[in-house]
């Protein structure tokens, strides 16, 4: 029995790193390709006569850049955060609170 529970937590464990590692990788493709879009447009911004500081300012460089990052950060909260409302734990809870009553 013990080492069905064992072999269990360690389901879980190698479960859990995969979903940390999937974070991690969205968010390292998330850094790569939005630095690379953003430099390419303020570069382009420039080469258009606008000023470096013109070309940093101008929030339209930095649209994709915001709706990704709240895509990361609902992933992260997923992953790091926010509880897992409807997780098996959960219903475990919930079965075990209905039979106290």
């Amino acid at each position: 029995m013990e080492s069905q529970f064992e072999s269990e937590k360690y389901k879980q464990a190698k479960k859990r790193i995969h979903e940390i590692k999937q974070f991690y990788k969205h968010f390292s493709v998330y850094l790569a390709i939005n630095l690379f879009f953003i430099g390419r447009r303020i570069y382009k911004d420039i080469n258009r006569g606008d000023s470096v500081i013109e070309a940093f300012t101008d929030i339209n460089n930095y649209n994709f850049f915001f709706w990704w990052g709240i895509g990361l950060i609902i992933h992260g909260l997923l992953v790091f955060g926010a509880p897992k409302i409807f997780s098996k734990d959960w219903e475990q809870r919930k079965i075990d609170e209905l039979m106290r009553k």
